[in-house]
């Protein structure tokens, strides 16, 4: 049940009204300041499950800059695992002799397996910190390099226990659409017998002709065919270079999904969804782009700073509020238990096969409460 502050409201209030109490908010909201409450924010209150409610998978990416992994993510980890099928550390960079660039999972691998949560290697073809499409096509026309990247994919998903060999291969020329997909149908072949499934992350299309380079090279039906199932990237219409928006706006999201389960069935559709929003210094200007990635906790924070009332965009279907910081307007706008909840009822609606975050490194307390009021959670270990 999720209920939106009004002006007046007290914690103790709120939990006297609906037969509760303030620390059983308090800990299923994970409130900082439990003390102080902003008009518009929103609150996850106590709800038995419903024991017939639908059975999805999720899954999370965990990004971190550094060497090791920060001790922040494996807490986030260690706290989230049991509400995940699957965690995907991103990401293992294919090279051009065949080989993968190092990455350390620290104790990632052990916390998921500890959870139940089954690991994936992720594999991209990002080359000196962009998507390469020379480095793609390269890889697509020899079949030895395949054979090579293929089989250092296997051996690190043996050596950290892994079930899933995910593949976000990005703007990929429309020539190399179909040489794309063989190269996932030869994956299928050597991974499978090994016991391992294959994935793979899509461009968010409304159509199959969609022009844009980010879209023409990901052929949906031809990679739903190939592919055990796939992570649809329904967010970043709202990004840290575009004009202020939401992140992920409900129709937007509704198109590409209902567009989605026309080439692959929607049994393995995974929905992208984002764990952030951003702060934007305003005016808008496009040639010096500004945004700032916030956690929903941190925007929440923010706002109560500000003294800044939330509100809410009912056709987006996401809150923002604007602050004032050494004279500049800001605008944020991020994602709380209404927009979560709306994502939630389309991925019911849809009879998807889940969700997929990105990613762990922000804070979103209410997603995980309220997932676990409304889902099972599949786990495959």
């Amino acid at each position: 049940m999720i209920y939106v502050v009004k002006q007046g409201d007290s914690l103790y209030k709120i939990a006297r009204d609906h037969h509760t109490t303030s620390a059983t908010i308090v800990a299923l909201n994970e409130l900082l300041n439990p003390d102080v409450l902003v008009v518009g924010q929103t609150l996850v209150l106590p709800e038995t499950p419903n024991p017939n409610r639908p059975t999805i998978s999720t899954n999370a990416y965990a990004e971190w800059y550094t060497d090791n992994v920060p001790p922040r993510l494996s807490q986030e980890l260690t706290k989230r695992a049991p509400l995940l099928t699957y965690m995907m550390p991103f990401a293992y960079e294919v090279k051009r002799d065949g080989t993968l660039t190092p990455l350390n999972w620290g104790d990632l691998g052990e916390i998921a397996t500890a959870n139940r949560t089954a690991s994936a290697v992720v594999l991209t073809n990002i080359e000196n910190g962009a998507f390469s499409d020379t480095l793609a096509h390269e890889i697509f026309m020899d079949a030895n390099l395949q054979d090579l990247i293929i089989g250092a994919a296997i051996q690190e998903a043996k050596k950290h226990g892994a079930k899933d060999i995910h593949v976000d291969f990005e703007y990929l020329p429309p020539e190399d659409k179909k040489r794309y997909v063989e190269f996932l149908k030869k994956l299928v072949s050597k991974a499978h017998p090994e016991g391992l499934t294959v994935s793979a992350a899509l461009a968010p299309k409304t159509s199959a002709d969609q022009p844009g380079k980010w879209y023409e090279g990901h052929d949906y039906k031809g990679i739903g065919e190939a592919v055990d199932f796939v992570v649809v990237m329904t967010y970043e219409w709202g990004y840290s270079g575009g004009p202020p928006m939401a992140v992920s706006p409900i129709g937007p999201v509704r198109q590409v999904l209902e567009y989605a389960i026309t080439e692959i069935p929607a049994s393995k559709v995974m929905m992208g969804q984002n764990l952030y929003g951003y702060d934007w210094r305003l005016p808008y200007k496009e040639s010096n782009p500004n945004a700032i990635g916030v956690s929903p906790q941190y925007a929440i924070e923010l706002a109560k700073q500000n003294n800044a009332a939330i509100s809410y965009d009912e056709i987006a279907q996401a809150p923002y509020f604007h602050y004032w910081k050494d004279g500049v307007e800001h605008v944020v706008w991020f994602e709380d238990a209404r927009s979560i909840e709306a994502k939630f009822k389309l991925i019911q609606e849809l009879g998807l096969k889940g969700i997929a975050y990105w990613h762990l490194g922000f804070s979103f307390p209410q997603n995980w409460a309220l997932l676990q009021q409304m889902f099972h959670v599949e786990h495959i270990l």
